[in-house]
């Protein structure tokens, strides 16, 4: 029984970092994920990715003048983060490019100068820490980031959720209730979304770096539509999943002395394989539904 203690509750009673980096983690889950399963119903899973390594120079300005200033880098991420997005959008408006390609053009260039400017301002140690983040590392300011962004992405996706649905399942429906507005409505409406992603993302890259953050937002969403057909139960799951991926890698990277980070997203890599080989949309109740052939 003390074994027990000691591996699964022990950690979290005796140290007050493991304490803060199982909040934050657990506020992520609870707000990242849900946006990863409009993000997988929209089709933009890959945007998720995207808008995670374009934070990255918003994050290296706030670096560069103000070291590892949370606040100032956290501004600038979110700065990046909107602006990559914005003129991608812009250049698919003004050119033949569809609005993925030039994201991935952007975000690759976003990618390359972030790290070059963090290289040359700091160390290689600070560059580690920004792209893969220490969730056991995180302190009070970093907490109280992330639970702020959590409580404003939960609220706002529980009060603007119908136009959220809508845009993702019925943008006809929500261009004719708009009136003669709808371009702007429905320009408002992703608008607003990929506000939350990014906020979530940002919030996120001090636990899990700017190259894993988006791991705990996408994975578990991905996951969660083997499991469930109904959104508000993807949403549910989503989450499930990411808070045990969260408490199940603190603890192995506590035990095990491995990157907190990387071993919280390759949690959730291991309750993905196995949503893939049990759940109901996954290989193994396929198999078995399948028509058997006698003799």
């Amino acid at each position: 029984m003390n074994d027990l203690y000691d591996l699964l509750i022990g950690p979290f009673a005796e140290f007050a970092f493991m304490r803060r980096a199982l909040v934050a983690t657990l506020a992520l889950a609870l707000s990242a994920a849900p946006l990863g399963v409009f993000l997988t119903l929209r089709r933009m899973s890959l945007l998720g990715d995207a808008l995670s390594h374009a934070v990255l120079p918003g994050v290296a300005m706030g670096f560069m003048l103000c070291g590892l200033s949370l606040p100032a880098m956290a501004l600038g991420g979110v700065a990046a983060g909107l602006a990559v997005a914005a003129l991608a959008g812009l250049i698919s408006r003004a050119t033949t490019l569809k609005e993925d390609a030039s994201l991935a053009a952007m975000y690759l260039i976003a990618l390359a100068a972030g790290v070059t400017l963090i290289s040359h301002q700091g160390s290689q140690l600070d560059l580690l820490h920004i792209l893969f983040g220490s969730a056991l590392g995180v302190d009070a300011q970093g907490l109280l980031l992330v639970a702020g962004v959590a409580s404003v992405s939960v609220i706002a996706l529980a009060a603007l959720y119908r136009g959220f649905v809508l845009e993702t399942f019925d943008p006809v429906f929500l261009a004719a209730t708009a009136g003669r507005s709808w371009v702007r409505r429905g320009w408002l409406w992703q608008q607003i979304f990929l506000m939350l992603v990014v906020i979530n993302l940002v919030a996120g890259f001090q636990t899990l770096g700017t190259l894993m953050a988006v791991g705990l937002m996408m994975i578990p969403a991905v996951s969660s539509r083997l499991w469930h057909e109904s959104l508000s139960a993807q949403l549910v799951n989503a989450s499930a999943q990411a808070a045990v991926a969260g408490v199940t890698g603190l603890l192995l990277s506590y035990h095990l002395d491995t990157p907190s980070g990387p071993t919280i997203i390759g949690c959730a890599g291991v309750l993905y394989g196995l949503s893939l080989l049990v759940s109901p949309g996954g290989w193994l109740p396929q198999m078995l539904k399948r028509p058997h052939r006698v003799g």
